[in-house]
C-alpha cells in the first residue's frame, strides 16, 4: 500500500536521512521517497498509516497543520542526527 503523507519541518538532507532511517526500521516498509519541496513523504508499506504518522511525529515531522514548538525542537535534533549519520 502506498501512503502519501504531507509533513512539517523538513529543512535539509539531514532531516530526510533521519526520516528515511526511522521509517525503514518499520518491518513492512519497503520504500521511502521524500520530496523536500512539497514536504511530502511517500511510503510503500503494509503498516497502518497511523503508525507511520506517529513515527514521523515523534521525530518532529508531524502532518501538515499539526506543528507545535515541541515538534520544531525535535526536528532540529533529528536533523542534526541525520547530518551526522549521512
Amino acid at each position: 500500500m502506498i501512503h502519501i503523507i504531507e509533513v512539517e519541518n523538513i529543512k535539509c538532507g539531514g532531516c530526510m536521512n533521519s526520516i528515511k532511517t526511522a521509517l525503514q526500521k518499520i518491518e513492512t516498509v519497503s520504500d521511502v521517497t521524500i520530496d523536500k519541496e512539497s514536504d511530502t513523504i511517500t511510503v510503500n508499506s503494509k503498516a497502518e498509516r497511523e503508525v507511520l504518522v506517529a513515527t514521523l511525529s515523534k521525530l518532529g515531522y508531524p502532518e501538515k497543520g499539526h506543528n507545535t514548538l515541541l515538534h520544531k525542537g525535535k526536528s532540529f535534533v533529528s536533523c542534526a542526527v541525520g547530518n551526522m549519520t549521512k
